[in-house]
């Protein structure tokens, strides 16, 4: 942590844990009797608990998207760049909640967790979860702290499509919605891409059907080349030539199968880096829920059709350089909601960073957040006098 906070942070933070009882039926009809969802909040909740803001993280996301946990923290949280008092979801104005998702493995219910009833971990034996199931645990949480409605509902790629299934499920319990870098369901590719990612894991000797945690072992090859794949595809062939190019470790093409360019050195160090922050259950979890998200499927593939409950205001971003959730594929999202009747905005922004883009506080990006949420501000304001 910098030797002096800044003062546009929120500082030392701390998750909370919430912990139901009510089952809760998942979309494949499994039943999870009991869990708990860990989260952290930023800000204040006002008197009439009409400014509060839901972040929905991403596949390796967490709870974990401001501030500080310890002094001793290298990094602030996942999105310190737009949280914070005077930043675009500014903590002066509303009160920020970010959870760890059903399913994950920093401290919410999955996975890694206890099953109650074998009092063993749970492995791959966790049912699968998908983002209608997120969104009904999500709703939960909001009645847990009291939340009625969201003044707006925030996320960028897997968490854009969690924004969206809230406008559809719970269209009365959400005022805005912000959808980054998202789609309204995932391209054959992407499929393709999260497959490749999932048998890697399932092919390494050490996963052991994915209860390996039972057998003292770790699928980290498997789970290091998944991420390695995923990593590609979240940036753009402009910023890794930009950061990378054709830079050697060595004056000279050593004739080995050792790392010669600066790229795959980088790559090997974020897939063993990722191995020991994340779990390979939770990772093949992520990405099914990622195939399965569609809900067009419910309406004939008619997307306009499927957001017709939607009673929020709308904003959209994407990035040019985005090849994974392409800006087509957000407007997609746009034509839909504008066929709909809907009230959305619309910003593509120029970047050369990708699918990671929506994770860096590019200023058109920041500005566009910006003036989106001060209209809410401003609503919230309104509405209180």
């Amino acid at each position: 942590m910098p030797d002096i906070i800044p003062a546009d942070s929120v500082g030392i933070v701390t998750p909370h844990v919430a912990a139901f009882d009510t089952p809760l039926v998942l979309t494949g009809k499994h039943t999870l009797t009991q869990y708990e969802l860990v989260y952290e909040t930023y800000g204040k909740l006002n008197a009439e608990a009409t400014n509060a803001i839901l972040i929905c993280h991403a596949l390796s996301g967490d709870h974990h998207a401001a501030g500080y946990h310890s002094a001793d923290d290298k990094k602030p949280g996942w999105w310190d760049s737009a949280i914070g008092p005077g930043k675009p979801i500014d903590t002066n104005r509303f009160f920020v909640v970010c959870l760890n998702n059903l399913g994950g493995c920093c401290g919410s219910t999955g996975p890694t967790s206890i099953n109650p009833e074998t009092n063993a971990e749970w492995g791959a034996d966790f049912p699968i979860v998908t983002v209608t199931d997120w969104v009904e645990s999500q709703a939960r949480l909001a009645d847990y702290l009291s939340i009625q409605t969201w003044s707006a509902v925030i996320g960028g790629s897997l968490g854009g499509m969690q924004v969206l299934e809230w406008s559809i499920r719970f269209p009365d319990r959400i005022k805005n919605a912000v959808i980054v870098a998202s789609a309204p369901n995932l391209s054959t590719q992407n499929i393709a891409f999260n497959e490749v990612a999932r048998q890697s894991i399932c092919r390494d000797p050490e996963f052991h059907d994915g209860q390996y945690s039972a057998n003292n072992t770790l699928p980290v090859n498997g789970l290091g080349l998944a991420r390695m794949l995923g990593h590609i595809t979240y940036l753009s062939d402009d910023s890794m030539g930009k950061k990378f190019g054709r830079t050697m470790r060595h004056d000279e093409y050593q004739y080995n199968y050792d790392i010669d360019f600066e790229v795959e050195s980088y790559l090997r160090y974020q897939g063993e880096a990722f191995t020991r922050r994340f779990d390979a259950n939770t990772y093949r979890l992520m990405t099914k829920a990622l195939d399965y998200f569609d809900p067009a499927a419910a309406t004939d593939n008619d997307l306009t059709k499927a957001l017709a409950p939607a009673q929020c205001d709308f904003l959209l971003v994407s990035f040019t350089t985005d090849w994974r959730f392409s800006p087509a594929r957000s407007e997609e999202i746009v034509d839909a909601l504008v066929a709909a009747g809907k009230h959305v905005s619309y910003a593509k922004i120029d970047s050369n960073k990708g699918h990671d883009a929506f994770l860096f506080p590019i200023p058109r990006y920041m500005s566009a957040l910006r003036g989106f949420l001060n209209r809410v501000h401003l609503s919230i304001e309104k509405e209180n006098r």
